[in-house]
C-alpha cells in the first residue's frame, strides 16, 4: 500500500504533508503534490496533516477520486 493525493489538493497545495514526511517522498507538481509510490514507507504521517483531507491509502480512495491513481502513475512515469 502507498498513499495517493487526490482532487482536494488541487489549487490548495498546503505543504503540511511535505513537512512531516520522514523520507521526502512527496513531490511538488504543477497543480498538486504527488507521493512517490516506490519511496513511500507507508507510515501515514502525511494523512492527518492534510488540511483538505486529500490523502488516501491507495486501497481506500473514494470512487470519484480513483482517476488520481492513474494521474499519480503518469506523473512519476514522466520523471
Amino acid at each position: 500500500m502507498t498513499y495517493i493525493i487526490a482532487q482536494p489538493c488541487i489549487t490548495v497545495k498546503d505543504a503540511s504533508c511535505v513537512e512531516v514526511c520522514p523520507v521526502d517522498c512527496i513531490y511538488d507538481g504543477e497543480d498538486q503534490y504527488y507521493i512517490h509510490p516506490d519511496e513511500c514507507i507507508d507510515c501515514g504521517a502525511c494523512e492527518p496533516e492534510c488540511p483538505v483531507q486529500a490523502i488516501f491509502p491507495d486501497t481506500d480512495i473514494p470512487e470519484d477520486q480513483k482517476s488520481f491513481l492513474e494521474k499519480n502513475k503518469v506523473y512519476f512515469d514522466k520523471k
